[in-house]
């Protein structure tokens, strides 16, 4: 999820969709929050771990 949110927003940069750029965004905290909940322990979604 954190390689397709920093793929989206290099894709929005470049190609200027505004749209990418945000998705891209929501993509790339998501996925750094649950890495950071699956890295201290905590199930996510039922899984010990994110990966």
């Amino acid at each position: 999820m954190i390689t397709l949110g920093v793929l989206l927003l290099i894709l929005g940069f470049l190609f200027d969709i505004g749209i990418l750029w945000t998705l891209g965004i929501i993509l790339l905290v998501v996925g750094v929050i649950l890495f950071i909940l699956g890295s201290i322990g905590r199930a996510v979604g039922g899984r010990p771990h994110y990966w």
